[in-house]
């Protein structure tokens, strides 16, 4: 197998790797968002929005931790990627709302399903741009960036 066949399918692994991180990382923001929801609006008495806003920022903050150190094992400077990060947390809801609203008034799907829709273009979008500008790292002497 010549070198750059071997560096081609290095990389198709690397990728596929992080995107399964990736994937796991939004399990456990959902989860302790989630919780934090919850826990605001029992312990604090908070009221939905503000409980939503709570765990969404929470949620948030996992998410950047998690995908920088573990996903994507970024060694750059932390808050320029942060600042990054929470523009491409804010495409990504672009998207996913986009694709909602397009279900449901472009083509009268139901709403719930309609939500559901939104759901792999918010991943897809935020992985990608996560990727290509917050993460980036390159790899020492393949010239693979990450």
């Amino acid at each position: 197998m010549n070198t750059t066949v071997a560096l081609k399918k290095k990389a198709r692994f690397k990728t596929a790797a992080e995107f399964l991180r990736f994937l796991c990382v939004g399990v456990v923001n959902t989860c302790v968002g989630l919780a934090v929801i919850y826990g605001c609006m029992y312990w604090l008495k908070l009221g939905n929005v503000a409980a939503n806003a709570c765990g969404y920022a929470v949620g948030l903050c996992v998410s950047f931790t998690l995908n920088r150190r573990w996903t994507f094992r970024h060694q750059g400077a932390a808050w320029p990627a942060a600042l990054k990060f929470l523009a491409v947390a804010a495409v990504a809801y672009a998207m996913n709302l986009l694709t909602v609203m397009l279900a449901i008034h472009g083509f009268e799907l139901n709403h719930y399903l309609a939500q559901a829709m939104g759901v792999p273009p918010y991943t897809l979008t935020a992985y990608w741009l996560s990727r290509t500008l917050v993460f980036r790292n390159q790899d020492a002497g393949t010239g693979i960036s990450g």
